[in-house]
């Protein structure tokens, strides 16, 4: 129940974040990734503040044995691009490309009754399902 409400609250910070930096709205994005036409390069803040975070986190979080609300850590061991990854990944960037969202503002965005973010949250799924169909061969 801690870990639910935890994750709860850290979903709804997240879906602030990304409503006031815009990233809900999928001209934002098409704008950020229209560099010959209407570039908006505003987005690049909120990229580099991310990333900071990351950084720093990662570095201080995986020196601990184990999550403070979990038994361990679930990291990807897989190294290597192979068929499954790039075609799961491709599905996902047709989503994308479709509907203008990146998977968390499609989420946030599922609230604002669209079909552009359920497209996308479908895709992923799809994605997903390619990537474990494949992956079992």
């Amino acid at each position: 129940m801690k870990q639910n409400l935890i994750a709860l609250l850290c979903g709804i910070l997240f879906g602030i974040g990304l409503s006031l930096a815009q990233m809900i709205n999928p001209n934002k994005i098409i704008n950020f990734l229209d560099i010959t036409g209407n570039w908006d390069p505003s987005l690049i803040f909120v990229m580099i503040g991310a990333l900071a975070v990351a950084f720093i986190s990662f570095r201080w979080i995986l020196k601990r044995p184990t999550p403070l609300l979990a038994e361990s850590f679930h990291l990807s061991k897989k190294l290597l691009v192979d068929k499954s990854l790039v075609l799961g990944a491709a599905i996902f960037g047709i989503g994308w490309g479709m509907s203008g969202y990146c998977p968390g503002p499609a989420v946030t965005g599922l609230g604002l009754l669209s079909l552009e973010p359920v497209i996308l949250v479908v895709t992923i799924y799809v994605g997903f399902f390619a990537y474990n169909l494949f992956e079992r061969k």
